[in-house]
């Protein structure tokens, strides 16, 4: 369940927005004009440890290949075995596409 100091009308119109890019073209405009740089590394990183921890990747492995602290993958970690499986939502879904890609290609 999400915590519920997230769930405000602003979240709600930012995801709505998020919900509204088109391409990967628009996802980059929208959050180079959102995020800092710092911060959109930040989130591509976390996205790229929980895909690694998925993976059974060592975690230093993943220190090595995305730069992350130990404390960041821990706390990815956390919320891939805790959270609300956002994480592996969006993976598996990315999994299963690059399956039927790779089915179709074949």
């Amino acid at each position: 369940m999400m915590n519920e100091k997230l769930r405000t009308e602003a979240a709600d119109h930012l995801f709505a927005a998020i919900l509204e890019l088109r391409d990967r073209e628009e996802c980059y405009n929208f959050f180079e004009d959102l995020c800092t740089v710092n911060e959109l590394m930040s989130l591509s990183q976390r996205f790229e440890v929980a895909s690694m921890l998925r993976d059974h990747e060592t975690y230093l492995k993943i220190a090595e290949k995305t730069g992350a602290s130990t404390a960041t993958i821990s706390r990815v970690r956390r919320s891939l075995i805790y959270g609300n499986d956002g994480y592996d939502m969006l993976l598996g879904r990315i999994e299963e596409k690059e399956k039927n890609n790779n089915t179709q290609s074949d």
